[in-house]
Parts: structure tokens; C-alpha cells; sequence
């Protein structure tokens, strides 16, 4: 099963790519997953430029076509994402928007992060996006508050509790992608 892990973040400083490496090391030393690390900062999207509506793939731009094919090669995707303004992460919208049958009936988690609200309002405002496309949410999402406090030197420090929670997520994310694989059709 391959899983692919998201890093939504693109601002410098960003808290994203310590808290994705962490997430990124939990599902390596889990090993039911191979693994697609996709950081959109190294992958470097443009904003949306496809003339065609990404529902009929046809799609022109070199970046988009390899996008696609990695999205769809994945089984389930965890998004490490901020929330922004009691919003979500422009960069992993972009990403999101210049797709859409790829997510179709594919497991997805979060592990947000953010401050008092550990990103919960980011996710949740992302929620008509993942169902217009098809994607499922799992039920457990780790959500990180006061983010900054949990690195230490570049490196994210987590709690028991946010270790046990990404347990879940990755028995939830097995599971649902077992369970959806024959809706994707």
C-alpha cells in the first residue's frame, strides 16, 4: 500500500517540515507502508494554470502530469498542514485544485498544527474541498496546538498523546483503503 505524505506548508521557517519528517519517521519504523514523500515546496507547483478542468485529465503542463501520476499511484495520503486565518494552507490547495479524479474514494488524514486550535479550524474548512473530490477522512486526526513550543532544534518533539493518535490514523488509513479500492473503479 503506498501512502503518500504531504507537506502543505511553503513558508520559510515552516513548522510543517519538522512535524512532516516526525510523521514521515513514525510511518517508516511502522513499515506497512511504502512510502511517497511529497513536500510542495520542493515540488513546486505554479498556481493552477491547466486550460482544462482537471475532471476531464487533460492536462498540458509537464508539473501537472507528473502531480497526477504521483497522486494517483498513492493509495492514501496523510496532509502535514497549518492553518492560516482560521483557514487552510494555500499551497495545499493549489495542489488539491489541479486534480481531481485522482483523490477519487482515497483515504485521507491530517496532522495539523497551529496554535491554540491545533489547525482543527484549517481542516475544517478544507472539508468541502476533500469531499467534492471524492477523498475520506479518517475519524482520528492529530491536531498539534502551540506547535512552536514541540521543536527543538529543527526537530519536532511529540507528545505520547500525538504519537498514539498517528497510530490510528495509519490502522484507519490501512483500513479504509482496503475497504475503498474497489469503488475507485
Amino acid at each position: 500500500m503506498k501512502l503518500m505524505i504531504v507537506v502543505g506548508s511553503v513558508r520559510p521557517g515552516r513548522a510543517g517540515l519538522p512535524v512532516g519528517e516526525w510523521v514521515r519517521s513514525r510511518v517508516e519504523a511502522d513499515g506497512r507502508f511504502e512510502l511517497d514523500w511529497a513536500d510542495l515546496l520542493e515540488i513546486d507547483l505554479p498556481w493552477l494554470d491547466e486550460p482544462n478542468h482537471p475532471a476531464k485529465r487533460q492536462y498540458t503542463k509537464a508539473h501537472t502530469i507528473a502531480w497526477s501520476e504521483r497522486v494517483d499511484a498513492a493509495d492514501a495520503f496523510i496532509f502535514v498542514t497549518p492553518e492560516y486565518n482560521h483557514s487552510y494552507s494555500p499551497a495545499l490547495k493549489n495542489a488539491f485544485d489541479f486534480l481531481y479524479r485522482e483523490w477519487w474514494r482515497k483515504p485521507i488524514a491530517f496532522v495539523s498544527y497551529g496554535g491554540v486550535a491545533g489547525g482543527a479550524r484549517g481542516v475544517a474548512a478544507f472539508d468541502p474541498v476533500y469531499t467534492t473530490v471524492g477523498a475520506v477522512k479518517t475519524m482520528a486526526n492529530v491536531e498539534i496546538p502551540f506547535v512552536a513550543t514541540m521543536i527543538t532544534d529543527g526537530t519536532f518533539v511529540p507528545s505520547d498523546r500525538e504519537t498514539a493518535i498517528l497510530g490510528k490514523v495509519l490502522d484507519e488509513l490501512e483500513s479504509l483503503s482496503v475497504a475503498l479500492t474497489p469503488l475507485r473503479g
